[in-house]
């Protein structure tokens, strides 16, 4: 099973605003903090924010937040998301197989991938942030003062 660099990158940035949960993240500060590029973090985002696991605050000091507790993102979800799970051809729209109607491989490798998303859906965005990981990443929410 191999996950795309998409899946590899949304799961760092839901860390990456987990840690960060006293406050917004912005693509900036993550594409930084993972020496990554931010035009790859853009179409990341994008997807989490209209799965719902981002929220996107607009405006002057806007950013990105989770848009649901880190306690209540099944990390299956977030790879169901992000990835296409066609492992073979007759998992995808357009299968044109042949020995489809008698080949027993693809009920086989669907209970290998209903097994892996499974094995998945048992740990939550929590499950996933540490104290080295929080030290590493989390940088201090800036207080806007406004002006009496």
């Amino acid at each position: 099973m191999y996950l795309t660099q998409q899946t590899d990158y949304a799961l760092r940035v839901l860390i990456y605003a987990a840690v960060n949960d006293d406050g917004l993240v912005n693509i900036a500060d993550i594409a930084k903090a993972y020496d990554i590029s931010r035009s790859h973090l853009m179409k990341v985002v994008t997807a989490l924010v209209k799965g719902g696991f981002l929220a996107s605050v607009r405006g002057k000091g806007g950013g990105l937040k989770l848009g649901r507790p880190a306690e209540a993102i099944k990390i299956g979800a977030v790879v169901r998301l992000m990835e296409p799970m066609p492992l073979v051809e007759c998992f995808s729209e357009g299968n044109r197989c042949v020995i489809t109607a008698h080949c027993r491989l693809a009920n086989i490798l669907y209970g290998s991938v209903s097994a892996f998303l499974h094995h998945l859906d048992g740990f939550t965005l929590a499950d996933l942030i540490n104290a080295p990981l929080h030290k590493m990443l989390h940088q201090p929410a800036i207080e806007i003062v406004q002006a009496a």
